[in-house]
């Protein structure tokens, strides 16, 4: 492909060299280019592309796409001959845009759907993706979890991923026979332009609260984050939100996108209520007509009714929708249950906010009003320490004994993390909470310690088999450690 078609929407302001240059790939990565490549040199959060423009050079890129370096920013070397450099407004807008080009506008030719918002976005994207499985669809999965293109799995590091791993892997679903995609779009990734140039035919709220301050600053940067999604929707897409959130409303307020609201609590286009619930799943009411769920929670009864939603939306039939849902399971590590000795239950889940940790509390005190409800949890570190107190409040509000322990600890002191968590607790908070760094023996010393028939809640590591500690990742499976003790203990628990 050549260079000018690649580059007509990535905000141009100078070309030194030819734009006639046949390129053979297009990265952000410089250990990716190969001879004829097009190098992006994005500025990152972490590091600066043009720091590695020679690099790439040196391996053979035809050109090179970069922002004019300001006072702080890494010179950029003397352009050799036959090399054309390209200067931008934007990289991380023009990567978006060149990927996008580059791979013939995939999201264009599939029916793309992505879902923004706090809690939900796993959730509803893997089971939407199961859903039109099931009838009878190839489909693709841009996820937290893993990605899937139709029935392939393939490793994921971020929630949304950037643009030119996005736009191959649309691609790929294309090749693969692929009329549909499911995708998490992150605040950070609307933010930093990774879905730039995407053609969504639905996008879907869930609901916002307390996450990402330490990226974004304040809440109403991360509101706007979101928002800007929705902004950016094209006039043939439909655009749903939950209107029982109160920004559910301010998400849609300048899209072009056709609206379509949900809600459990009151009236919209689409409507839920839930009958009942226990361990074993939820009798639902969706738009007049009874289901019954294998999930269980208030917050999957809005998950289950955003995917009925987009559905509806993109022409499945009502009646197969419903028969679909409920069929459905939990996401992994979202509400996982392990049955394990002295009828003690052991749940595994995300749940890493203030509002996801509660969400799941209340559903497990509701179906279980009368049991023995435990709670361990911890928080992660480089993260935003705001919300360590909020868990805390939240912990002490629901469980009848917490145990305090690490999440990913990253570069900061685990014994740090702890402290910022200790505040949130009142004296009566801290007589029920165990302070326990090492997360296996707070496991342990959890369902140990825990009465007969308890439920054990193990939140904030859900479906990931790792823990960060410094800069290294170390296996670390809870489902694992669960099974091995209970298996252990079956004669002394």
């Amino acid at each position: 492909m050549k260079l000018g078609e690649i580059i007509k929407n990535c905000g141009i302001l100078q070309i030194q060299g030819r734009s006639g240059l046949e390129i053979t790939g297009v990265t952000n990565d410089s250990r990716k280019v190969t001879p004829g490549s097009l190098f992006v040199a994005v500025n990152g959060c972490g590091a600066d592309g043009r720091a590695y423009i020679q690099s790439a050079i040196d391996k053979g890129a035809a050109a090179v796409l970069f922002e004019a370096p300001g006072e702080d920013g890494p010179a950029v070397p003397e352009r050799p001959e036959g090399v054309t450099y390209l200067i931008t407004d934007s990289s991380r807008k023009a990567v978006a845009m060149a990927a996008d080009s580059w791979y013939g506008h995939p999201s264009g030719k599939l029916n793309l759907v992505g879902i923004t918002g706090t809690n939900g976005k796993t959730t509803t994207v893997t089971l939407l993706y199961r859903l039109f499985k099931a009838l009878g669809y190839e489909c693709g999965l841009l996820s937290t979890i893993a990605n899937y293109v139709g029935d392939e799995r393939l490793e994921t590091a971020n929630t949304t991923s950037d643009p030119v791993t996005i736009n191959s892997l649309l691609s790929r679903m294309i090749q693969a026979g692929c009329e549909y995609c499911f995708m998490e779009v992150s605040s950070i990734g609307v933010e930093q332009e990774r879905v730039a140039g995407l053609e969504f035919k639905v996008g879907i709220f869930s609901n916002l609260t307390h996450d990402h301050l330490d990226y974004h600053g304040s809440f109403a940067e991360y509101l706007r984050c979101k928002k800007l999604f929705f902004d950016r929707l094209g006039k043939d897409a439909v655009a749903i939100t939950n209107v029982d959130d109160k920004h559910g409303e301010v998400m849609l307020q300048n899209t072009a996108a056709r609206k379509v609201s949900y809600s459990c609590r009151g009236i919209a286009d689409h409507t839920c209520r839930i009958l009942e619930q226990s361990f074993e799943g939820m009798l639902l009411r969706i738009d007049g007509t009874e289901v019954w769920s294998r999930l269980i929670g208030a917050h999957n009864a809005y998950n289950l009714l955003a995917i009925y939603c987009a559905a509806i939306a993109l022409g499945a039939p009502k009646d197969e929708v419903l028969v679909a849902l409920s069929r459905l399971e939990s996401a992994p590590g979202r509400l996982e249950t392990i049955h394990g000795p002295r009828n003690l239950c052991a749940v595994i889940d995300y749940a890493h906010t203030p509002d996801a940790l509660e969400n799941v509390l209340k559903t497990l005190r509701e179906v279980s009003p009368d049991g023995h409800l435990v709670c361990l949890f911890g928080c992660g570190g480089d993260r935003d320490r705001t919300k360590r107190p909020e868990m805390a409040a939240v912990a002490e509000k629901w469980a009848d004994k917490i145990f305090v322990t690490s999440d990913n600890s990253r570069t900061e002191k685990t014994e740090d993390i702890l402290e910022d968590i200790r505040k949130g607790f009142s004296p009566a908070g801290l007589a029920k909470a165990l302070f326990i760094a090492d997360r296996k023996e707070a496991i342990r010393a959890a369902l140990m310690l825990s009465p007969d028939g308890s439920t054990v809640l193990l939140a904030g590591k859900g479906h990931e088999n790792y823990q960060i500690i410094g800069t290294e990742k170390h296996h670390f499976d809870e489902k694992e450690i669960v099974k091995e003790i209970f298996a252990q203990c079956s004669t002394t628990l």
